[in-house]
């Protein structure tokens, strides 16, 4: 769910900026859902495994798509929706998994002989509505290079926004691994509205879900 959650925001990204006008993803090939295609060596392999390893937490991802903004019709309206349209698949994704569980319920209770197999898959999709949610929240904190950096920096004075691209650019990861490092409390508070999100939606679909699902969680 993870992985698949994860490719789909990647994609977003790239097809949002092929309908802006740049082909860029398109044309090297990251408009797919090969996972190799998407797998940083850095960022997908090492990066998760070393924090884990160290600080039994992880922080990764998959390789960002390639965009060329001059390419878009209109720059500012293309970097927005290319941002946000990672983010927008991730909540078309949690809001499928409600859409989902409330589905497979129904269908456990008309054919009870499936109950077993519809607890792992409404189990499969809790999953996907609490990572999705995270991803949601996660990608829209105003760090560069995450995706809520690019909505920030147009609300800010012109002088000031291209400072905080600069500066972003130089320095916005490692500011982001620091502050995953030293202030996880604080992101674990910044993250506090994916956690009543998930709750609100699996709440929303609670009579569909079969007993047993949480001993697979």
């Amino acid at each position: 769910m993870l992985l698949f959650s994860v490719i789909a925001h990647e994609i977003a990204h790239g097809y949002a900026a092929l309908k802006q006008g740049d082909p860029t993803a398109y044309q090297l090939g990251r408009l797919t859902w090969n996972p190799v295609k998407h797998i940083d060596p850095f960022l997908t392999i090492v990066l998760p495994l070393v924090m884990y390893l160290s600080t039994g937490a992880a922080l990764g991802g998959a390789k960002p798509v390639p965009v060329n903004p001059r390419n878009y019709r209109n720059f500012k309206r293309g970097d927005l929706i290319v941002s946000l349209a990672g983010v927008a698949t991730n909540l078309v994704i949690a809001i499928a998994c409600v859409a989902l569980i409330a589905v497979f319920g129904a269908v456990a209770r008309a054919a009870p002989v499936t109950v077993s197999t519809i607890e792992i898959a409404q189990a499969v999709l809790v999953l996907g509505i609490l990572l999705n949610w995270n991803l949601i929240i996660f990608n829209l904190l105003p760090i560069p290079p995450l995706d809520g950096s690019h909505v920030i920096k147009y609300l800010l004075p012109p002088a000031w926004s291209m400072k905080y691209a600069e500066f972003g650019a130089r320095y916005g990861f490692f500011i982001l691994i620091g502050f995953f490092l030293v202030g996880r409390r604080a992101l674990g508070s910044l993250l506090a509205p994916a956690y009543f999100m998930s709750d609100l939606f699996i709440r929303s679909v609670q009579p569909f879900i079969l007993p047993n699902v949480s001993t697979w969680l």
